[in-house]
This record gives structure tokens, sequence and C-alpha cells, in this order.
């Protein structure tokens, strides 16, 4: 058995709940499984039917990028888990779809304007947009760039990707991430159900205000704060 068996059961477990959460459509997205100590993670393998996926279709890749084991050809997004992956320690895995509202408002270049307390049981800003790249990176290794566009707004923006595990890119679509691949599957179905609630606020009321900074602290520190009581 490999011993890397363990990501690849973790990425393959991950990607098949994409279909299930309705994230994905066809081939598209992908999920990978990062083991820190080992240096490497398991990814999708691109173009696959999620049907046809298994834990032995996984692929092997290092930080750098550099394919370490597998017979297919690893997922058209692995530049950009890679870069994440090297620059950003604490992350365990990585998803990006094209889920329909997170890739509007993408699409839109919009960040996803905190409305109510669903967004704010789970960070305390706006869900970040990334702007478009420009010609020269994607021109350039565009997946690879990708990451750098990602990690280069956080730093513009002085976020802190333990707090903020999701961000649009611009003209493109969600990414997310967390400790373990099956938090970075539950952040990618909370963007697309934010994402759907904040689109229909707008239609409903396109001069909706921002949530009040009390129901922002409230909902987030019951859920995560150091005297926090959601949950068992």
């Amino acid at each position: 058995m490999s011993k890397y068996q363990h990501i690849k059961q973790a990425a393959y477990e991950a990607n098949m709940q994409l279909p299930k959460l309705g994230l994905v459509l066809f081939t598209f997205g992908n999920v990978s499984a990062a083991d820190r100590d080992l240096g490497v993670f398991a990814i999708k393998p691109s173009g696959v039917p999620y049907e046809d996926l298994s834990p032995e279709k996984m692929v092997i890749v290092d930080f750098e990028g550099v394919t370490i084991e597998g017979d297919l050809r690893p997922s058209s997004d692995t530049q950009t888990h890679a870069v994440l992956y090297k620059h950003w320690p604490n992350i365990g895995g990585i998803v990006h779809t094209h889920s329909t509202y997170g890739t509007a408002w993408a699409q839109s270049q919009r960040c996803i304007p905190i409305f109510g307390t669903t967004h704010a049981d789970h960070l305390t800003a706006d869900i970040p947009c990334a702007p478009p790249m420009d010609d020269k990176m994607i021109e350039g290794d565009y997946e690879y760039q990708t990451g750098f566009q990602i990690m280069d707004h956080f730093a513009a923006e002085g976020l802190d990707y333990n707090e903020v595990e999701m961000v649009l890119v611009g003209n493109h679509a969600p990414f997310t991430w967390g400790k373990t691949p099956h938090k970075a599957v539950y952040n990618s179905a909370v963007l697309e159900a934010v994402a759907q609630m904040a689109y229909l606020t707008e239609q409903i009321n396109d001069q909706a205000p921002r949530l009040k900074d009390s129901l922002i602290k409230k909902h987030f520190e019951r859920k995560h704060g150091p005297n926090s009581y959601y949950g068992q």
C-alpha cells in the first residue's frame, strides 16, 4: 500500500462531496489533501468524472508542483494549490469550484458583502475578491500565478488566511481552504450559500446595509471566541 494512501483517501472523500453539495458540474472543481510531514498533497486527476474517481486515481504532488506518484495528470489547478501550500503553512486542504453564485460574484469582480448573521457566523469581513491578473501574469504560468494573485491580495488588504479561509478570484471563481480537506469543503459550501443569500438580499433591497458591528462580533464570537457557546 502507498505511504500516501491516507491523503489519497481523504482527497477522494472530499472530492466526492462536491457533486453531493451541488458545487460542481461534470468535471469542474477539485479538492486536495496535504500531509505536511511528507511535504506532499493528493489531488483530483484532470478531467476525470466524479463517478469514475477512486482513492487510487488521486495524484500525489509536492509543494513545488512536481508529480511524485500517479499515472494520471493532476488537476489543471495543481500549481495554484502547490503555491498556497508552500507559502501558507497552516493549510491542510484546498477546494476550487465554479459554483454558480460564488462564480457570479467573482465574474462581477465584487467582494461578497457581510449582510447577515449566517455570514458573520463564519467570518467578520466581506468575502474578498482578488482582482483579475494582469496580462503578463496571464500569459505566463497562469495557474502558478493565480496562487500569488490570491496571496498578494491578502497581503494588500491585510487579511489573515487563518481567519478568512475563502476568496474569489476576479473573473474566475472561488477558492477555499482549511486545516483539513473536510473544513475546506465546508467553507466552499458556506461561501456558495452566503453568495446566494447576498445576491437575493440585493434583489430585494439594493440599498441593504452592511450588518452592524455588534451583530458581527456577537455571532462570530459565540462560535469562535474564547467564551463560545454554540454547538456541543
